[in-house]
């Protein structure tokens, strides 16, 4: 069949209809757990009935007017979340992948202010922040860059979780204004800094005037057991990004600052046309609600603890697998082998699963899920290999 859009999805041969808590059903009715949340996105589930209320009635009342106007719901919003994340000010966009970019200025401004002649952030390897062009860049990704190349400057690559690289480049350059890094790399293979390596990267920027900016994007809003991963490591970063499960489906991001980040912008020099409107911002009140009334932060602690003993007992000894990393309901399992082909097979055993890096198997499954759902993905994931490697 001939499409009309462009080729930029390599997509599965299945169309989900309609979804239920941490299911999906195909056009013929086929139920699927969702072991995915659309990249950890849905993390509270499809058709939550709170969040769909929500919905329903700010789209009756008044969706998007501009930001030229105050939004009393974007007010709401932003003083929760910097409540939640030791930030100052929240700028509001559409995506995570947006909230980067708005980053990058914030660095690159800094700097300026800073009596930088050409400002540089530091980015880790092994790092995804995006697809758009800035966020682009500060991912490691040699293939994107060399097809869309140039990229921006100003950029310096150090090794993730190597401490005496990136002592060595603050050495060697004294007009560097951020250090930018995700402190559980998704895309990346679900690959966490070690609490040494972020203390000491927080006491350097504390002490050099550098920014630390947290990409939170796919690991927030209680994927980890705690609101931002960063809070597992006794940080409070200068700069946080965030998106992805704050929206549950619904197009919304934010990067908050504090500080000296917090004043680098002012008016004229960012801004998002659809950025914080009425209909994003009251859904992202409505999670903040659910995640807090309902302890989400503690009940993923609850069935992380599940998925390990269930990983241990099924997987660990299966020759294929050559590691396993949990952080809340951030799963990845590395195998010794090409495993791309097990996201079709998954799907024929009614399970959504991701495969990143060729090799790791890749779950960020709903923070919703019963302890019956994390057995069975286990189950599936079991037979899977079995079938196919071992």
């Amino acid at each position: 069949m001939t499409s009309n859009i462009m080729p930029t999805y390599n997509r599965k041969p299945v169309s989900f209809a309609r979804g239920e808590g941490v299911y999906l059903y195909d056009e013929s009715g086929k139920k699927y757990l969702d072991a995915l949340c659309g990249l950890a996105v849905t993390s509270l589930g499809h058709s939550h009935p709170l969040i769909s209320e929500t919905i329903n009635n700010q789209a009756k009342k008044l969706i998007h007017t501009s930001n030229a106007f105050l939004i009393d719901n974007q007010e709401k919003l932003a003083k929760r979340l910097c409540q939640l994340t030791g930030m100052e000010n929240a700028f509001f966009c559409n995506s995570g992948a947006e909230s980067v970019e708005a980053a990058i200025k914030i660095a690159r401004k800094y700097g300026h202010d800073c009596g930088h002649k050409n400002p540089k952030i530091i980015v880790m390897s092994n790092s995804f922040h995006g697809r758009t062009m800035g966020a682009m860049s500060v991912t490691s990704n040699k293939m994107s860059h060399e097809a869309f190349g140039p990229i921006l400057d100003g950029l310096i690559r150090v090794k993730f979780n190597d401490m005496n690289e990136l002592e060595s480049v603050i050495k060697d350059n004294d007009d560097i204004s951020a250090i930018l890094l995700e402190t559980i790399q998704g895309e990346g293979g679900i690959i966490s800094c070690s609490k040494q390596y972020m203390q000491k990267i927080y006491e350097i920027c504390k002490k050099d005037r550098i920014l630390l900016m947290a990409d939170e994007v796919q690991s927030g809003f209680c994927r980890t057991g705690r609101w931002f991963s960063y809070q597992h490591f006794n940080i409070v970063p200068d700069v946080v990004m965030v998106a992805k499960a704050l929206g549950n489906g619904v197009p919304i991001g934010a990067c908050l600052a504090k500080g000296d980040a917090a004043r680098v912008l002012k008016a004229g020099m960012h801004g998002s046309t659809f950025g914080g409107n009425f209909l994003s911002t009251s859904v992202g009140l409505c999670i903040l609600d659910i995640m807090r009334d309902t302890h989400t932060c503690a009940h993923v602690m609850e069935i992380s603890k599940t998925m390990n003993e269930e990983m241990d007992k099924n997987l660990k000894n299966l020759k294929t697998v050559s590691d396993i990393r949990i952080f809340g309901m951030m799963i990845g399992i590395e195998l010794n082998v090409n495993c791309t082909d097990l996201v079709v097979k998954a799907l024929d055993k009614g399970l959504v699963i991701n495969v990143t890096k060729e090799k790791i198997i890749r779950l960020l499954p709903p923070l919703i899920c019963k302890e019956e759902q994390i057995i069975s993905i286990v189950d599936i994931i079991k037979q899977l290999i079995e079938e196919n490697y071992e």
